[in-house]
């Protein structure tokens, strides 16, 4: 693990994105309920006793409001923050941007909110991942694709990368697998053994629930 990391207090944080415009789900997922309670509180409870802050990440001041009347912070063990999303509607790699300039460690795990079959093992097995001088930690399936098969949404990245991140917006280069290809990133198999392919399951229509 990296010298940076542990200097930094083993501080753990996750940056939860929340602020798309769930048009194929038809209405916003981190709070759609899911086995009697919204799809986020599920990642919220994995994460207890795993991270030290999360940041959630929505795209108006109206959602972050409807999220703190049913998030209460007294239910976790690591510290929640609610930010807006500064460039709202150009996908998630602005979202990252965000989340990236609030944390106070040097990496962050990034989940989407309609992934709530993340596991606790997970979570410690891609932190366990880091190592010197690596600025993004990518899972992916197939090795002949590494990059094509990636999963950057549940990845780590170090906020290091946060001036490649603001060029590529700046020049409308949204694809976050373009922002991967830039950096040091060390990529990790999904190999069903140490990670698992249901860690990474979402729900994006309603026919997925």
């Amino acid at each position: 693990m990296s010298n940076e990391y542990d200097n930094n207090e083993n501080i753990k944080s996750c940056i939860i994105l929340c602020g798309g415009k769930s048009s194929r789900m038809g209405q916003d997922k981190g709070s759609m309920i899911i086995q009697n309670e919204p799809m986020i509180k599920h990642i919220l409870s994995t994460l207890n006793n795993q991270i030290n802050e999360a940041v959630i990440v929505l795209n108006n001041k109206e959602r972050i409001d409807k999220y703190c009347d049913f998030i209460d912070p007294k239910d976790y063990t690591y510290n929640i923050t609610f930010v807006e999303d500064k460039i709202k509607n150009k996908g998630p790699l602005p979202g990252i941007m965000t989340g990236l300039s609030q944390i106070t460690s040097n990496y962050a795990l990034i989940l989407p909110c309609d992934s709530p079959y993340v596991s606790k093992k997970y979570i410690n097995t891609i932190f366990n991942e880091i190592e010197d001088n690596c600025q993004a930690v990518v899972p992916y399936h197939d090795i002949e694709n590494k990059l094509k098969t990636s999963e950057p949404l549940h990845s780590i990245y170090n906020k290091n990368i946060l001036s490649e991140i603001e060029r590529l917006i700046s020049e409308d280069t949204l694809h976050i697998k373009g922002l991967i290809e830039k950096i040091d990133a060390k990529f990790v198999l999904i190999d069903n053994k140490k990670i698992e392919k249901k860690e990474f399951r979402n729900l994006n229509r309603p026919e997925d629930i």
